[in-house]
């Protein structure tokens, strides 16, 4: 990037040895509980507001909106037959209070087909958080809320991860479910799947409040005052059992470190840079979001969940071919490897504009595994981040949102056709797992 100014290449180098990510990222992680509509959640947002404003982000403020605030209480998995004991086991969020009993039915990795090739009705489905390698990752919602229209009572989600770790994440967006779902370790699910093997029986007993709350979102201002806009975004809230640092301690930490550098740089078109609220919940802030502004103003949106975790940057685009065209130039011109993936999916912030035909880019990281590894977990902690990470891909960060303002100013961002957009939502099989979410857009037959 040649054309940078003097000022923005000294703002790059010093974003090298800069302690300011690290020491925005402890102060994240040590509130401990920021799952939305709680004190951690608003003791968040003010952190975030702050941070934007040391970073040169203008005329930052609040902007509330009203969810459904999840409040866990107890929950208990007890085998029933052939034998009678009792599993660690936590709720997933929006869980009803409720008690189910019935047969454990093991429905492999909860694929739409492999829940068809099961009798689930009456029974307690238990399901892998990871999928088949040779297909798309298969989102919990998409398995859960599938099992429960097909007769399921309850479901189980059992982490592929080691370590006695039960996973949790949102069964339904900002509403209760109709059933429970709980999360067990690695460990306890073989046990599960070998009980359902012999026809075991189990109880399932959830604790749990969903009451009318409050989250907030973050914004300000970076560049000129222009017609349209650039949305920056990340969301800083995290569910209650971990601290949150790789989601989306890193994702929002990014984007503070990437203002801190756009602030620096000339920017073709004004960037509205948002730290999102209530992401886990059901998107909740994106959408309050998206029903405020106005689109027709919003030239693209870069959603930052997932980049800062790990080495390789991965840049999804959304079917966009023109923010795919982006990213591949910032990476060349860079020489840093970023992978473009076109396939899009409805489960982070980017999700409410790209149904609104705005062009895209998600960037997240890539660890070489499948899945979220200690994501939604205990183990999601300060101790596995890697500051040089961050640093590296606020940087790559800020170079592709002035590359996107300036495609946008020269008119290069085409909007997204909807029937486009549905099509490659259904060759890559999401129709029926979405469907069944009560995510599928109306008017997409």
């Amino acid at each position: 990037m040649d054309d940078l100014s003097a000022d923005a290449r000294g703002a790059f180098a010093r974003t090298w040895t800069d302690d300011r990510p690290w020491e925005f990222l402890t102060a994240l992680t040590s509130i401990g509980d920021r799952m939305a509509g709680g004190e951690g959640d608003s003791r968040a947002s003010s952190l975030v507001a702050n941070a934007f404003a040391d970073a040169g982000v203008e005329a930052v403020e609040f902007d509330p909106f009203e969810m459904a605030r999840w409040t866990r209480g107890e929950t208990t998995l007890e085998l029933t037959a052939p034998d009678e004991r009792s599993f660690d086991a936590v709720a997933l969020p929006y869980a009803p209070a409720v008690d189910v009993s019935g047969p454990l039915v093991d429905v492999g990795y909860g694929t739409p087909s492999e829940i068809d090739d099961c009798d689930v009705d009456g029974g307690i489905a238990v399901a892998s958080t990871t999928t088949p390698g040779d297909g798309r990752f298969v989102h919990r919602m998409e398995k859960f809320n599938y099992a429960i229209d097909s007769g399921a009572l309850g479901f189980v989600f059992v982490n592929h991860v080691p370590g006695q770790l039960p996973p949790t994440g949102a069964l339904r967006y900002d509403e209760v479910a109709v059933a429970p779902g709980v999360g067990v370790s690695k460990e306890t699910g073989a046990w599960l799947t070998d009980y359902a093997e012999r026809n075991g029986t189990a109880r399932l007993s959830v604790s749990a409040a969903t009451t009318p709350g409050e989250s907030r979102n973050v914004e300000g201002h970076l560049g000129p005052d222009t017609e349209r806009e650039l949305v920056f975004c990340a969301h800083f809230d995290a569910h209650d059992i971990a601290e949150g640092a790789l989601d989306n301690g890193c994702g929002i930490a990014t984007v503070v470190t990437a203002a801190r550098l756009l602030a620096a740089m000339d920017l073709d078109l004004g960037v509205r840079v948002v730290g999102v609220g209530a992401e886990e919940l059901g998107l909740t802030g994106a959408e309050h979001l998206v029903r405020r502004l106005d689109l027709d103003r919003v030239a693209a949106v870069v959603n930052v969940d997932g980049a800062g975790r790990f080495r390789d940057l991965v840049a999804m685009s959304h079917t966009s071919e023109a923010t795919a065209d982006v990213a591949t130039r910032v990476a060349d011109e860079t020489r840093h490897p970023i992978r473009v993936e076109e396939t899009p999916h409805p489960f982070s912030d980017q999700w409410p504009f790209v149904r609104a035909g705005v062009p895209a880019l998600q960037l997240h990281s890539d660890s070489g595994e499948r899945g979220r590894g200690w994501g939604h977990t205990h183990a999601d902690t300060r101790d596995k981040v890697d500051v040089r990470n961050i640093r590296e891909h606020a940087m790559l960060a800020a170079l592709l949102v002035r590359e996107l303002a300036s495609a946008a100013a020269a008119d290069e961002l085409s909007r997204l056709d909807a029937d486009e957009l549905a099509g490659a939502f259904r060759r890559a099989d999401f129709a029926t797992g979405m469907k069944a979410a009560g995510i599928w857009p109306d008017g997409w037959e």
